[in-house]
């Protein structure tokens, strides 16, 4: 499916799109779906009504491991959107050392850039191949000497049919290996880190921006390969073709209407007030995160970003403290609540087989690189789905992340010999998962230790 038509996707085209990514969580799919749809109804209403739409800001509720990140993480991929996964446990209260807050936006908006520089870089492509062509042609043959005002026509015809024959052994991938001397610009330059109360740190002021054209361009050369150097000669050719102020405004354009912030551990900040003054770990970066979410104006190296639409999800395993424990005029700008279940053993057995990216369809995919065929019976991918359910419920319930300790665990022997052994095919059942993982399963320390 082309990229300009997800964004018209429906709730149940979202739907089925992260149903090949992560098993059962219907509720929260519901929700993220009718959300994301909900940006693109906003774009079609009326623009004195468009500004007065508030985005489906939502919090997930579940135990780590469930398909939290990853619904978000997917839904952003569908959307096209700028997307970022921030941890709220990071941040801290303005005015203490530590992150603010408001640097999410600044990443955002960072990322943003570099994804429409992506975009706009493809769409020159073509022309910034011919164009390094050129400037290689003029490595391998320079223009020859000439005084000025002469010419000479027969010098000139020679050089051209010189040229001609270069640009098709070029084409042709000849003079691959050729060393070539380039002169690159020297990147290495000092930055100035602000560190103020206002929120503005990691700005990242790069002096060369300050001062502009008044500090002499630093240049180094060095010899690389011929294919190494078109590489790099496309780039500054795509680079030249880009109009860098036309990036940043759709960049901002994406961010502020499309973005997506997804805040992890937001169940970290939540608790009950604290009775020994501020807390500047809960409830100060809770009060730094509300107008963010309410839509304010960050300050960014790029000028000012609204986040009045930008869509915020939070997520936690709320298992010590609940979604009521925020302060109430966050919690009302997070309308929407999904809570997501506890993965068993027959969620285990079709994460391990139905997804895209499951992981039998990862180790299949690792060996092959190796020659070797692995094989797995539908009795030991139950075996392993029903020894994951049992150590998640003896041990941690760590989801299913589960999966991919005990599924090392089980074929750490192949994956250490199969280079050496000379062995093209090996077949899994459950006799063989039973008998690895068995006494080990049995064994509640050890279990604890190895999965």
């Amino acid at each position: 499916m082309a990229i300009e038509k997800k964004r018209e996707l429906t709730p149940q085209e979202i739907v089925r799109e992260l149903d090949r990514y992560i098993i059962g969580q219907d509720k929260a799919k519901k929700s993220v779906a009718i959300a994301l749809r909900n940006r693109w109804r906003r774009q079609q209403v009326p623009p004195e009504l468009k500004e007065e739409i508030n985005p489906n800001n939502i919090i997930m509720i579940g135990p780590t491991g469930v398909g939290k990140t990853e619904i978000a993480r997917r839904l952003a991929n569908l959307a096209n959107a700028p997307f970022i996964k921030v941890e709220a446990s990071k941040y801290t209260e303005v005015g203490y050392v530590g992150r603010d807050v408001e640097s999410m936006v600044r990443d955002l908006l960072d990322l943003a850039v570099n994804m429409v520089k992506r975009e706009k870089a493809e769409e020159v492509k073509e022309k910034a191949k011919q164009m390094a062509e050129e400037r290689l042609l003029d490595l391998l043959l320079p223009p020859f000497p000439l005084k000025e005002g002469q010419e000479d026509p027969e010098l000139s015809e020679k050089r051209q049919r010189s040229r001609e024959k270069l640009q098709l052994q070029l084409r042709e991938g000849k003079l691959e290996k050729r060393m070539l001397e380039l002169e690159l610009p020297d990147d290495r330059f000092p930055m100035i880190e602000i560190f103020s109360p206002a929120g503005m740190e990691e700005m990242g002021i790069n002096m060369k921006e300050m001062f502009g054209g008044m500090l002499p361009k630093r240049k180094k050369r060095k010899k690389v390969s011929l294919r190494e150097a078109r590489h790099i000669l496309e780039e500054e050719e795509a680079s030249k073709l880009i109009d860098m102020d036309e990036v940043i405004s759709e960049a901002k354009f994406k961010v502020e209407n499309s973005g997506i912030i997804f805040i992890d551990e937001i169940d970290k900040i939540a608790g009950p007030p604290s009775k020994t003054g501020p807390d500047v770990s809960r409830e100060g970066v809770q009060r730094d995160i509300l107008p963010i979410v309410e839509g304010s104006n960050v300050a960014t190296k790029h000028g000012m970003v609204k986040t009045d639409h930008i869509l915020f999800i939070a997520a936690g395993a709320f298992s010590s403290s609940k979604p009521s424990d925020l302060i109430p005029e966050l919690q009302g700008r997070f309308p929407i609540r999904a809570e997501l279940n506890s993965l068993n053993e027959n969620d285990f057995f079709r994460i391990l087989t139905e997804p895209q990216n499951a992981l039998i369809k990862q180790y299949t995919a690792l060996l092959k690189a190796e020659g070797v065929n692995i094989t797995f019976t539908k009795g030991a991918i139950r075996a392993i789905a029903r020894i994951s359910s049992q150590v998640n419920e003896r041990t941690e319930n760590i989801g299913a992340r589960r999966l991919h300790t005990v599924m090392t665990t089980l074929l750490e022997d192949v994956l250490y010999s199969v280079p050496d052994s000379g062995i093209k095919r090996v077949k899994v059942t459950s006799q063989m998962v039973n008998s690895c993982l068995g006494k080990i399963v049995k064994d509640e320390d050890l279990s604890r230790y190895i999965l």
